[in-house]
């Protein structure tokens, strides 16, 4: 067996001191008023021992994160799309430069993408009259964030928990506009139950499908219903349940992933972001996933 890398989703609770953030914006100290929380939450995940670690997400809610920085989006109440959706510059990049910068050398950085469909769902659509064209322009934005997420990350992923919900046609050619070109791992998560949309997503065009395992265990039958090639990040601690899961049983989890599902088990992870968590109980599960993985690597 290869060396199975623990992962986390995306986000991670860290307590924001919001007059400061503001203080520091109006002072035009924008980038630096985020670096205490981002470093935060790297530093949590480094003493946690994770392997593939994010910037925590720490700026905004996953939405939000890339809607405000795109052309044709503004926010109210939600995100509303305005105008035609284009590429305004880098919208993340700054915050993976930050964590390249004070990221231990032996632990890998995952640059992470909400993905286009979620976008266009997530949103008010008061231009297109067309989720579907939407959709894309979103994704067509989308690509060239990846494309300069490239130069700082080790691996991109994205995140379309809407597939738990509704497999759209274009989705596959959706994930396929922002991955063309790119030449590092890449991982789609979608959270929630997939066990319709599984055909799908076996067709996606990325190495890694990361899903829900740990809330949904089901999953793991579904999944062996099928002959892929593709590998696994296996969710193994809940991201809706404060309760920290013991060391054993998350070896038993994982364990019984690799007795079904051999070396296409490549990442262990939480089942999804863990912003609603505590970050006591965020760094415990982080904790003790970083153990069990210790365990079934020995």
């Amino acid at each position: 067996m290869r060396k199975i890398k623990t992962s986390v989703i995306g986000s991670y609770p860290v307590s924001i001191e919001t007059l400061g953030i503001m203080e520091d914006y109006f002072n035009q100290n924008e980038n630096k008023s985020w670096n205490n929380y981002i470093k935060t939450a790297v530093d949590d995940m480094v003493k946690a021992g994770i392997d593939i670690l994010s910037d925590g997400q720490t700026r905004d809610p996953f939405i939000q994160l890339f809607a405000r920085k795109l052309n044709g989006c503004r926010i109210r109440d939600r995100v509303e799309v305005v105008d035609k959706i284009r590429y305004n510059g880098p919208i993340t990049v700054d915050d993976q430069k930050y964590v390249r910068s004070i990221l231990p050398k032996d632990r890998m950085l995952k640059g992470v993408i909400t993905g286009p469909f979620t976008l266009s769902k997530s949103c008010i659509d008061m231009h297109y009259n067309d989720e579907k064209n939407m959709a894309f322009d979103f994704a067509y934005a989308l690509k060239e964030e990846a494309k300069n997420l490239e130069k700082y990350v080790d691996v991109i992923s994205i995140d379309e928990p809407f597939f738990s919900n509704e497999m759209p046609a274009y989705g596959k050619e959706l994930i396929g506009i922002i991955t063309e070109k790119i030449r590092c791992p890449k991982v789609l998560h979608a959270c929630g139950d997939v066990s319709s949309a599984i055909p799908d997503l076996l067709e996606m065009p990325v190495g890694i499908l990361s899903h829900e395992f740990k809330a949904s265990p089901h999953l793991l039958d579904e999944f062996s219903k099928y002959s892929f090639s593709k590998d696994l990040c296996l969710g193994s601690v809940r991201s809706d349940n404060q309760t920290v899961e013991s060391v054993e049983e998350i070896v038993k989890h994982i364990r019984k992933a690799i007795d079904m599902f051999g070396d296409r088990i490549a990442q262990i992870s939480p089942d999804c972001g863990q912003r609603l968590l505590s970050r006591e109980n965020a760094y415990g599960k982080l904790r003790n996933l970083a153990r069990a993985g210790e365990i079934i690597n020995g």
